[in-house]
């Protein structure tokens, strides 16, 4: 299955909305993969296996299942979580793009990708089509959380 889908961050033509600095989107998608536990509620521990460089080697924990990944940054540009196959989890990966496709607009580009098959009328399109929605909804709490956390003065310079 791949899924892509675009969140609109800052836009010049929605004055309603707070805008966010690169700098304070960047900060909250590194805090996301730091303490995941902020942004994903049904975790239950998450472990710091390793840290080098610009990557993370992670243990999440949700109940008895535990997953294990890497987070790959590329500094404000791009974070990148790689599941190698384990157990029962196929190989899958998430990367969440920064961009500005204008000057004043600000978007995050989320795109998915696993081994499962996208087929048409198939029980896994089935679950495809809750899992995109899922991870839909995911995404938005994750920049709802990283906006509150601006307003706070969470990613304000020391």
């Amino acid at each position: 299955m791949k899924f892509s889908h675009l969140i609109v961050i800052n836009d010049p033509l929605s004055p309603l909305i707070e805008p966010l600095t690169c700098d304070q989107l960047w900060q909250g998608l590194v805090l996301r993969a730091e303490e995941p536990m902020r942004f994903v509620p049904h975790l239950d521990q998450c472990v710091l296996l390793d840290r080098s460089g610009d990557s993370l080697q992670r243990e999440l924990r949700y109940g008895t299942l535990v997953v294990r990944d890497e987070v790959k940054f590329s500094p404000r540009h791009e974070v990148r979580y790689e599941v190698p196959a384990q157990q029962d989890i196929p190989a899958s990966s998430l990367t969440m793009s920064i961009g500005e496709p204008q000057e004043g607009l600000l978007v995050v580009r989320f795109d998915y990708e696993d081994a499962t098959p996208d087929l048409a009328n198939s029980m896994d399109a089935f679950y495809n089509e809750f899992r995109r929605s899922a991870y839909q909804e995911s995404d938005i709490d994750t920049i709802r959380i990283i906006r509150q956390l601006a307003d706070e003065g969470r990613f304000d310079p020391l």
